[in-house]
């Protein structure tokens, strides 16, 4: 997802026993302030959920659940799933900023296995490329990310696709040839 597709999601977007999550909305930053509106595309769409994603997402839930116990009444009922300890939604560009900062603070912890340098979107990036090397099908990886179409995607991602062809064009190769080619 993008930051701010992520920042607008509500828990009842959410399917956890049907591992899905409807992509609705977008929080962004119009001159500095947030705005919640439609997701870059003007589409909504579904994507399918890992196990440990949601798994990781059931201990969001119970830790938000505690979070509002002890905010009480102050607690800000936006039923958004990253939020501020009180519920408010996080202002996109600070969003952004904690995420380099958690970076920062971890690599000075562990000097001796420091995170890469990422900017929050290169998450995106990388589950893409992973994707896309892994041979998922380029439409699969276009609809997660909500692109367009896959010329969209295999444009951004085409440092991936070429290795694929390369690869695409050893294998079947051997197919044709024999392991011996």
């Amino acid at each position: 997802m993008r930051r701010g597709e992520a920042l607008g999601l509500r828990w009842d977007d959410l399917d956890l026993e049907g591992g899905t999550a409807a992509i609705r909305r977008a929080s962004i930053a119009i001159d500095h302030k947030p705005v919640v509106g439609a997701t870059k595309s003007g589409r909504a769409r579904e994507i399918e959920l890992d196990g440990m994603t949601v798994a990781i997402l059931r201990q969001q839930w119970s830790r938000q659940a505690q979070e509002r116990l002890l905010v009480g009444e102050g607690y800000s009922n936006e039923n958004l799933l990253f939020c501020l300890p009180d519920g408010r939604g996080f202002h996109p560009e600070r969003f952004s900023r904690e995420f380099e900062r958690k970076q920062a603070t971890y690599n000075r912890l562990h000097p001796s296995a420091p995170l890469p340098r990422l900017r929050l979107h290169d998450l995106r990036h990388t589950w893409a490329t992973l994707a896309l090397k892994a041979g998922e099908h380029p439409k699969v990886v276009a609809e997660r990310l909500g692109h367009s179409s896959t010329n969209v995607t295999l444009n951004t991602y085409s440092h991936v696709t070429k290795a694929m062809a390369s690869n695409a064009a050893e294998n079947v190769a051997a197919m044709i040839f024999g392991n011996g080619a």
